[in-house]
């Protein structure tokens, strides 16, 4: 077991540079236990494969201590660490045969013959995949190869996994489909997974724990629903999921509300990132927080001028003009009462103050 209060990995005050000026990773600090799936989720360039690769060994870290199991791993070679790998390109040798790919990793940890026959054969039962045992990779259809990626990166039963955006070059409902394919993978077998990828649905389908990068920064590292539900921040309020956002300034703040001046408008919230009296703050309200026309006693209710309907299926997508924003959006279930509104109709809408949080006023830094 690990020395390190019980973490399985450890990045303990990790920066990253390339070229001794900027900072592409600053002070990373993050520890995740046995079994645990983290996902490391961001837009592009904003250091979550950079902390992948430090931790597989292909990038070492400028400053600061990776562990892994309580071993420091910073000067161990790669091919050492014990750690699967899977890649969005699958990576897998295309002149050698499913059963071959599986090998390798097996062959190069010197396993007998015997030993590698069975541990394939598992695999790919594993992945529910054992008729392709003698095909060629470019034999079998994208999402085929990603599962054998995958099980070549299980097969030598690793106790960490490494995943950099595996499922990216899948469409849609494939991806859909691999992810919880993964997800009750990483469930049977108690693996350690760290995940990364800028797909927040991705993220918040999979993880025990999500860890929001931006420009190098963690902006907030918590479990899908509180990162949804309580955002630290404006960017993590932005990037988590779809989100109305309201600029104005805080008139009154008590310990559990605030009252906030928008367009002269006063609106009450939870305080989460204001202080005082006469800050600038953005409001977030999730869409499906929010009801038009509402029969509930709102302690926030506004005139507004419907501008789009768009049919979504199980919901409708309802842009509204409100406080002189004219991309204020609505979500309102189909199916539990009808949506007798058209567009240019007068409405009310409103929202609890407890689902309207007063977050800092740029786009935020943890």
């Amino acid at each position: 077991m690990s020395t390190l209060d019980n973490s399985y990995v450890r990045f303990q005050n990790v920066r990253k540079t390339y070229d001794g000026e900027i900072l592409v990773v600053k002070d990373f600090n993050l520890d995740i236990a046995q079994g645990e799936f983290v996902t490391m989720l961001g837009p592009s360039g904003s250091g979550k494969t950079t902390c992948l690769m430090m931790l597989a060994g292909f990038e070492s870290a400028t400053q600061g201590e990776i562990y892994i199991d309580g071993t420091p791993v910073n000067n161990l070679a790669p091919h050492k660490r014990d750690i699967g790998m899977v890649f969005q390109n699958y990576a897998l040798f295309p002149h050698l045969t499913i059963a071959e790919n599986l090998s390798f990793p097996l062959k190069v940890r010197k396993l007998s013959k015997s030993d590698i026959e069975q541990k394939v054969k598992r695999a790919l039962d594993m992945i529910e995949l054992p008729q392709v045992a003698g095909r060629r990779p470019g034999q079998l259809s994208g999402g085929q190869q990603q599962r054998v990626a995958l099980a070549r990166a299980l097969v030598f039963e690793p106790k960490l996994v490494l995943m950099d955006e595996p499922l990216g070059a899948l469409d849609k409902q494939l991806r859909e489909q691999m992810q919880y394919e993964i997800k009750h993978l990483h469930e049977r077998l108690g693996i350690t997974v760290l995940y990364v990828t800028h797909d927040q649905t991705e993220a918040l389908t999979m993880s025990d724990r999500i860890a929001v990068f931006n420009q190098g920064v963690v902006q907030q590292l918590a479990s899908p629903t509180e990162l949804y539900e309580q955002p630290a921040n404006s960017f993590v309020a932005q990037f988590i999921g779809e989100n109305n956002k309201l600029s104005g300034k805080v008139e009154k703040i008590g310990n559990d509300r605030c009252v906030v001046s928008v367009e002269g408008c006063n609106v009450q919230a939870l305080p989460v990132n204001v202080y005082q009296s006469g800050e600038a703050t953005t409001l977030s309200i999730r869409p499906e927080r929010i009801q038009i026309n509402p029969e509930n006693d709102f302690d926030n209710r506004f005139d507004a001028r419907v501008l789009e309907l768009i049919y979504h299926g199980d919901h409708m997508r309802t842009r509204v003009e409100l406080m002189n924003h004219d991309q204020f959006i609505v979500k309102v279930p189909n199916g539990s009462r009808p949506l007798e509104i058209r567009k240019g109709d007068l409405v009310q809408v409103g929202w609890l103050s407890r689902d309207c949080r007063a977050l800092d006023a740029s786009s935020g830094q943890a």
